[in-house]
C-alpha cells in the first residue's frame, strides 16, 4: 500500500507542490450514449496520463441517466487497460450496496491485472434513491449504520490467511496491497479514517459545508497505521478552465443545470451550456446551487490558479481531485490540459 510517499500534511501548500487527480463520473451528454461516454473517459484518461495527473478515479452512481460509471469496477478495468502508469481507482465504491467479499474479489482482480496501480476508495452513502437501493438487493437495515463492520470485513479479506483463520477467502484479493481510502462529506468518515489510519477524501465539490471541521477532526484524531504514518487529506474541487473567463463561465452552466435538476428532484443527461442561467432558475434555486458548487474554480488559467491556491491555503490539502462537468468533450480535454500546465 502507499505509505510515507502518499504525502504529508504541511502548514501551507500551493498548487504546484501537490498532486492533482481527476474524478470522472463518465457523463452522458444530452443526445449521446453511454458508449460514447466511456470512450470519452478513456481518451481523457490517456491524455491525463501524458499530462502528468496523479490518479484517475470513477464514481459509483445508479439510476442516473447522465452517468455511465455505475459498474464502477468494470469501468476501472477499461481505463486501466488503456493506460500504463497512472493510478486508477474508485471515488468511490458505495459499500452499503455490495458484499465486502465481492468488492475484495473485484479489486483483487484489478490489482492482479494492473499491479501497483489500483486504489479502492470507499463511501458510506448508497449513491442512489431508496427504490434503486431495493433494486440493488440491499437487505433491510442496509442504511450505512453497519459501515464500520463492512469495512473491517473488506479489509480482512486483503490480509494474508493463516491455516487456522479464514474459512472464506477472497481470491484474487488475499494478501494483495490495495490502498483503501475513505470518502465522505461528514465527521463520521473523517473520524473513522483517522481511527483506522487511512487517507481521507472529502466531497467538497458538492458538499462543502462541513469540510473544514471534518478535516480538523481527521487530522487531530489520526492514528498512524501500516498503510499511512501521517494524515493525508484530499479535497474535491470543480474546475472548469478555458482560454477566457467568459468562455469558462458559459461552460460552467452545464454543471449548474445538472445540480439545479437535483434541487428540483429530477435526473437527466448533462445539458449543453446556455448564455444566461437567470432565465432557467429562480433566485432561491441559484442560491442553493451556488452554495453547493462553492468549491469551484471557473475561469481562465490565471483565475483558476488563484482560486485553487485559495482552496489549498484554506484547507492545507495534501491533494486535489478535480471534477469537470463540461458538455463538449473537446472543451473538457482543453480544461484539463490547461490545468496540467499549472
Amino acid at each position: 500500500m502507499e505509505k510515507q510517499d502518499i504525502g504529508t500534511s504541511q502548514t501551507s501548500k500551493q498548487l504546484q507542490h501537490i498532486p492533482i487527480s481527476i474524478l470522472d463520473l463518465a457523463p452522458i451528454t444530452e443526445g449521446s450514449t453511454a458508449a460514447v461516454s466511456l470512450r470519452n473517459s478513456l481518451e481523457l484518461a490517456q491524455h491525463a496520463e501524458r499530462w502528468g495527473y496523479h490518479r484517475y478515479w470513477l464514481a459509483e452512481h445508479h439510476n442516473m441517466p447522465g452517468i455511465a460509471s455505475s459498474a464502477t469496477s468494470v469501468v476501472i478495468g477499461h481505463i486501466a487497460a488503456g493506460t500504463h502508469s497512472m493510478r486508477i481507482g474508485s471515488g468511490g465504491i458505495m459499500l452499503t450496496n455490495h458484499s465486502p467479499l465481492v468488492i475484495a474479489e473485484q479489486f483483487g482482480t484489478l490489482e492482479s491485472l494492473f499491479p501497483g496501480r489500483i486504489d479502492l476508495g470507499i463511501g458510506r452513502a448508497p449513491g442512489s434513491d431508496q427504490m434503486t437501493a431495493r433494486a440493488l438487493r440491499r437487505g433491510p437495515g442496509s442504511d450505512g449504520q453497519d459501515f464500520p463492520e463492512r469495512l473491517a470485513e473488506l479489509r480482512d479479506y486483503f490480509h494474508p490467511a493463516s491455516e487456522s483463520s479464514k474459512r472464506v477467502r477472497a481470491v484474487p484479493g488475499e494478501g494483495l496491497d490495495v490502498p483503501i481510502w475513505l470518502l465522505g462529506s461528514s465527521g463520521f468518515s473523517a473520524q473513522l479514517s483517522a481511527h483506522l489510519g487511512l487517507p481521507f477524501a472529502f466531497a467538497s465539490h458538492f458538499a462543502p459545508d462541513y469540510l473544514l471541521p471534518a478535516l480538523d477532526l481527521y487530522r487531530s484524531n489520526f492514528r498512524p497505521s501500516e498503510q499511512l504514518q501521517q494524515p493525508y487529506a484530499m479535497i474535491g474541487v470543480n474546475v472548469i478552465c478555458a482560454d477566457t473567463d467568459e468562455e469558462a463561465k458559459r461552460l460552467a452552466t452545464s454543471a449548474q443545470q445538472q445540480f439545479l435538476n437535483i434541487v428540483r428532484g429530477r435526473s437527466g443527461q448533462l445539458k449543453p451550456p446556455v448564455d444566461n442561467m437567470d432565465t432557467i432558475w429562480t433566485p432561491q434555486e441559484k442560491a442553493i446551487v451556488d452554495r453547493t458548487l462553492s468549491f469551484s474554480a471557473v475561469g481562465s488559467p490565471n483565475t483558476v490558479r488563484r482560486q485553487l491556491d485559495r482552496f489549498i491555503d484554506m484547507t492545507k490539502a495534501d491533494e486535489v481531485i478535480v471534477a469537470s462537468a463540461i458538455y463538449d468533450h473537446k472543451a473538457r480535454l482543453r480544461s484539463y490540459e490547461l490545468l496540467a500546465d499549472f
